[in-house]
C-alpha cells in the first residue's frame, strides 16, 4: 500500500487493489499523516518469545526465580517484573506476555492526562489554585496511593502544558504557573521525544 501511495496512486486505486472501501485506506493514510511508519523492531534487551516460553516452563516446573534467570542469563529482577505485569507465577503466559509487551512498546504513548479526563479535572483545578505541577504529582501520590490510575508525574503535567498538541490541559492554564514561560511550538520532532 504504501509504495503505491508513493508512486501517487489515488486512495481508490490502492482500496481496489486490496478489495477494501476507500476510507479503510484513508484512515490508514491519514493516522500516518501520510507517512510509511518506520518498521517496529525489539530492543535488543527486551525478553524474546523463546524465553519467555522458557519462563513459562520453568514457573510449571516451580524452579525459583533465581534459577530461572540464571538459565536465560538475566538478572532475577527482570523475571520478576516480567511475572509481576503478566498474572504471576499462577497465570503467566508466554505468548499473551509477549503480545502484551509489544503493545506496550508502542511508542509515542497517549499522555495519561488525555486518556484519564477525571485526573485531567483534578489537576486543572489544583493548578487554578496556583498549585505547582510539584505539588500536585505529591498530592496526588499521597491522596491516592492506591490507584495508579490517578498517580501522574510533574513532568506529564509541564510536557502537558507546553505542548499543546498534547491536549490534555487547556494553555489558559499556564498563566496559574508561578513562572511564566512561553509555551514550546510543537513539531514532530519534539512530540517523538515524549
Amino acid at each position: 500500500m504504501w509504495d503505491r501511495w508513493r508512486k501517487g496512486e489515488t486512495i481508490h486505486q490502492i482500496a481496489r487493489l486490496f478489495d477494501r472501501g476507500h476510507s479503510s485506506i484513508q484512515r490508514i493514510l491519514a493516522e500516518a499523516g501520510g507517512i510509511e511508519p518506520p518498521q517496529r523492531h525489539r530492543a535488543p534487551q527486551a525478553l524474546t518469545l523463546e524465553e519467555r516460553e522458557e519462563i513459562s516452563r520453568c514457573v510449571v516446573a516451580r524452579l525459583s526465580m533465581r534459577s530461572i534467570a540464571a538459565r536465560l542469563g538475566r538478572a532475577p529482577s527482570t523475571i520478576s517484573r516480567e511475572l509481576l505485569r503478566n498474572g504471576g507465577v499462577q497465570g503467566y503466559r508466554a505468548s499473551q506476555a509477549d503480545a502484551l509487551a509489544w503493545d506496550r512498546a508502542r511508542r509515542p504513548k497517549v499522555c495519561k492526562l488525555v486518556r484519564n479526563q477525571t485526573l485531567a479535572r483534578v489537576v486543572a483545578a489544583k493548578l487554578k489554585l496556583q498549585w505547582s505541577p510539584e505539588q500536585i504529582s505529591g498530592w496526588l501520590r499521597h491522596v491516592y496511593a492506591v490507584n495508579k490510575d490517578h498517580l501522574v508525574s510533574h513532568e506529564t503535567i509541564y510536557r502537558s502544558l507546553y505542548i499543546q498538541a498534547r491536549g490534555a490541559l487547556k494553555k489558559e492554564l499556564l498563566e496559574h504557573l508561578r513562572r511564566r514561560i512561553q509555551p514550546v511550538l510543537a513539531t514532530p520532532a519534539l512530540l517523538n521525544r515524549f
